[in-house]
């Protein structure tokens, strides 16, 4: 979405309860298919107004969230707003380029296309933030990408629209992983709400900033044309109760994928990120009659397969060096 994987570092942790974990992990998955679904169904608006709808309505399920927690408003201060600043700018391209694949593409296709998007975490954890990533996970990482040029292989000589469609799939899934790389910067010393907070927050201007910037951006200039064809577009009343309506899915699929983390470990809880595909399946289907086709089911297995190992192998090493900490000297 982009979709934001971040980390509740401000929750207090709950009793352990992996099943309401679990549930909750899939329900956000369910939630952010069915906000895709109905942000394809809002056909005709610029994609700045969607983002700008997606952001605002997610910032008030958000704020009601955290006032419920009593966690507002001491829960957004901060003390890193250029770090926010860039997550929220990498947040942003992921989540306009992810709305423009939806626009193009199958659901099921910008679902498996941005299952790229952890593995792409695994590099750029390894070249940013310096962590030591070993032969089997950059083997995995490899494969991914094998899978990830399968599913987009096939869309890049089905004309402009298409080819489109999938090279917006993959900026998605690139910028979602910058955001995700800096979101474990800020979660060092910075709560979740504030994390999550100034990316709405910043996400909502910049949809507001691009929908109105044709109407003072002269139409012959650079960019002109662009510009132009993202200005608003006044909905009628059905038209604005799905724009909202993407808002809410999105905000609550984002709750749910922040809270999940309090009932079960990450490892146990980040497989069921998969269900995903069987929602964009099925609602594809039901709204578009979009079938997955061959290319895309054996690269999303082909993907699906290396991140699972991924997740199999960080918590091997999990497991090594917590029994290397309790077989040390006291």
């Amino acid at each position: 979405m982009s979709r934001e994987q971040d980390l509740s570092k401000s929750a207090p942790r709950a009793p352990p309860n992996v099943v309401k974990g679990v549930s909750m992990r899939i329900g956000a998955a369910l939630a952010f298919a069915l906000m895709a679904t109905v942000a394809k169904l809002a056909d005709g608006y610029p994609i700045g107004q969607i983002v700008f709808f997606r952001s605002l309505f997610a910032l008030v399920v958000l704020v009601f969230w955290l006032r419920g927690r009593g966690e507002f408003p001491h829960a957004i201060r901060t003390h890193r707003p250029f770090g926010h600043l860039l997550r929220g700018l990498a947040g942003t391209c992921g989540m306009f380029s992810y709305f423009l694949a939806v626009a193009l593409l199958p659901l099921p296709d910008v679902t498996a296309i941005g299952y790229l998007t952890p593995l792409l975490v695994v590099a750029l954890a390894a070249l940013i933030l310096g962590e030591t990533v070993r032969a089997y996970r950059w083997s995995a990482v490899i494969v991914g990408f094998l899978g990830v040029i399968v599913m987009v292989g096939e869309h890049l000589g089905e004309g402009a629209g298409s080819s489109l469609g999938a090279l917006a799939a993959l900026s998605s899934a690139s910028f979602a992983s910058i955001a995700i790389i800096q979101t474990r910067r800020l979660a060092l010393s910075e709560y979740t709400g504030a994390i999550v907070f100034y990316f709405s927050a910043l996400t909502t201007l910049f949809g507001f900033l691009l929908m109105t910037a044709g109407y003072v951006w002269p139409a012959d200039a650079p960019l002109g044309a662009f510009l132009q064809s993202q200005k608003w577009v006044t909905p009628d009343a059905w038209d604005l109760s799905r724009l909202v309506a993407i808002g809410l899915f999105g905000g609550v699929g984002q709750i749910w994928l922040t809270d999940c983390v309090r009932y079960a470990e990450a490892s146990v809880i980040a497989p069921f990120d998969y269900t995903s595909i069987i929602w964009a399946v099925l609602l594809g289907y039901i709204f578009f009659n979009e079938k997955p086709t061959i290319a895309i089911m054996i690269g999303s297995a082909i993907v699906i397969a290396s991140g699972l190992f991924v997740l199999w192998r960080e918590r091997q090493l999990k497991r090594i060096k917590t029994k290397a900490r309790g077989a040390e000297p006291r």
